[in-house]
């Protein structure tokens, strides 16, 4: 047998893997039971005369690095009345050959025919996905199926594999000029197809924003039971949802799809949401959501090209009493190789450290990022005394440093540190994080010597409450802030793991980082998944999503009304609602919280 005649059996195997795999959770115990209530085939899914009849385009891709090893098929709809000349709207379908066949399920190319003959919803691109295989190593072992890797979990990586393969691929090879306007992009799924469209557009709302989610499967699969709590903690988003469930949905060791549909529902009415939900008596099928199918197009694309927004003035979230609608985030400067540092003076300029460059940088009066420190030693945390000078924490040296901010001269405050982060209280005393040697270190304002305060491996971050009392320590390998109280000494007493972060969808590490708190009590974190906010009691309150889809936010500070932030390779800052705490300056006494 020839190599090509070979790979084409190959793939045609692998394709009919896929098929059966995709087919399966319709045809299995979860989805096999008929509905009481008998759903009738809309009239929009039948074929009618003179209606224009789109082209649908079969291809295999096996080309995928994110997930690699995996083969699919796919299906490309292209409507009569797309204009060659201008960037196509698109709408993507997980188990993709369940929608683009014309004789059972959503029958999507009919309904598309019709709605955009209709006017209902613009010439739109189908995109219909079946999940990828991993082929069998021999014949005597099974394939991999991959539809629950690929489906069920809720980070990006999904999202990147349309964004950065799928889709590029699919435009290259037919020809197609797919928009990147995110109001143009829509996803939809079932099942597990339905998270995976549903996280596509949590986790990329710049790039989709209109999902049609039926039989969702929001349970403990791979972390869609947490998904409604992020809803609600998180910054709302421009993202338009349709949500469908039915009553005798599935109830098994994972969760309850009823239940767990309703509460995603109320989440997002909770927070202001672009939000519509049909609910029946339907069990764990297509059946329900079919029938609805050309509704749901009609609401998700109503008022289109209007783009989608957020609606704050019918939200809940926490983010109506801290952050300002519409300030979003402002690029200060770009291009280093780890912005980190964040230290802002009385007078509003803002100094940062680009570490392995050994740079100190400082933005005066919002003008550019200008050179203030040539060599700093790799100086990692920065903070402000209450002598008005700059210190920082140099990692190369093993020096603590205090820079005057007019002259830029430098005076070794202490030597034989391996330190990475630091606060200096108004009282003098300055406390450092040592990751390497595993310790929380004190330098006393009268002897000006350093003691070992804590052991602590993995410490981060550091920070103390607006009344200077409890000092604050983040690990960056864990999900815990700690909190101590510090003792009239300087030593640290009643260590515990006190505030709860929520973890990245993946990695088991929070990363949390620098951190400030606010005059009003609130401490904030830069970790993996954003600003993470807490109460005094440690609750995460509000999540404030990292500017841009790159790296993690390694840095925050407060000062006035503004929030700063740092990604490693850009530094940047919103309007807030927020006002600062400053370690450097006299303690202030939080209002009590609510326990």
């Amino acid at each position: 047998m020839s190599m090509t005649v070979s790979w084409f059996v190959a793939v045609r195997q692998v394709t009919l893997a896929v098929c059966v795999s995709v087919t399966a959770f319709l045809s299995s115990p979860m989805g096999a039971a008929e509905d009481a209530v008998d759903y009738p085939v809309p009239r929009e899914a039948v074929r009618s005369e003179g209606i224009p009849v789109g082209k649908l385009i079969h291809g295999v891709f096996a080309d995928s690095q994110i997930f690699p090893g995996t083969e699919r098929d796919y299906w490309v709809y292209v409507p009569v009345q797309l204009d060659a000349d201008t960037m196509a709207p698109i709408m993507v379908f997980q188990d993709g050959k369940n929608y683009c066949r014309e004789d059972r399920g959503a029958r999507a190319t009919i309904v598309f025919d019709n709605l955009i003959e209709e006017g209902a919803m613009p010439p739109t691109i189908g995109l219909f996905i079946n999940p990828g295989v991993v082929p069998a190593a021999n014949e005597e072992a099974l394939p991999r199926f991959n539809r629950s890797f690929e489906y069920d979990d809720v980070s990006d990586r999904y999202a990147r594999f349309l964004l950065e393969e799928m889709i590029p691929f699919v435009e290259s090879n037919h020809d197609l000029t797919i928009s990147d306007d995110p109001n143009d992009c829509g996803i939809c799924g079932a099942s597990s197809g339905a998270i995976a469209a549903f996280a596509v557009a949590w986790n990329r709302p710049d790039a989709f924003r209109r999902v049609y989610s039926m039989i969702g499967t929001y349970v403990g699969l791979r972390g869609g039971d947490e998904l409604a709590t992020w809803v609600r903690k998180t910054e709302p988003k421009p993202l338009r949802i349709f949500l469908q469930d039915g009553s005798n949905d599935l109830n098994i060791y994972a969760g309850d799809w009823w239940m767990a549909n309703q509460t995603l529902s109320r989440a997002l009415d909770w927070a202001g949401y672009e939000h519509n939900h049909v609910w029946g008596e339907g069990q764990h099928n297509h059946h329900h959501g079919a029938a609805i199918f050309p509704d749901a197009m009609r609401w998700l694309w109503k008022d289109y090209p209007k783009p989608i927004a957020t609606h704050w003035d019918r939200s809940s979230s926490r983010a109506n009493e801290m952050l300002v609608n519409g300030a979003g985030w402002e690029k200060i400067g770009d291009g280093y190789r780890w912005a980190e540092g964040l230290a802002i003076n009385d007078q509003g300029t803002l100094f940062f450290s680009d570490v392995p460059a050994g740079k100190i940088y400082r933005v005066v009066d919002g003008h550019e990022p200008e050179l203030f420190i040539e060599d700093s030693g790799e100086a990692n945390g920065l903070a402000l005394g209450p002598d008005g000078r700059l210190y920082g924490a140099s990692r190369k040296l093993k020096k603590i440093l205090a820079w005057d901010l007019k002259t830029g001269n430098s005076e070794v405050v202490v030597e034989g540190l391996a330190s990475n982060d630091l606060v200096v209280l108004n009282n003098g005393s300055i406390y450092v994080t040592d990751p390497v040697g595993k310790k929380v270190w004190l330098i006393d304002p009268s002897t000006k010597k350093a003691r070992v305060v804590d052991t602590f491996d993995g410490c981060n971050g550091i920070t103390v409450s607006p009344d200077q009392t409890l000092l604050y320590v983040a690990h960056f390998d864990g999900r815990f802030i700690y909190s101590y109280q510090i003792a009239d000494d300087g030593s640290l007493r009643f260590k515990q793991p006190y505030f709860h972060l929520h973890l990245p969808a993946v990695g088991t590490a929070s990363h949390a980082d620098g951190m400030c708190t606010s005059a009003e009590g609130w401490l904030l974190s830069a970790t993996e998944s954003g600003i993470q906010v807490f109460d005094q009691p440690g609750r995460v309150n509000l999540i404030v999503p990292k500017p841009g889809w790159g790296r993690r936010v390694c840095y925050v500070r407060l000062h006035g009304n503004t929030m700063y932030a740092a990604t490693a390779d850009a530094v940047w800052k919103r309007t807030v609602k927020l006002n600062a705490s400053k370690p450097f300056e006299a303690p202030v006494l939080p209002p009590k919280p609510g326990l």
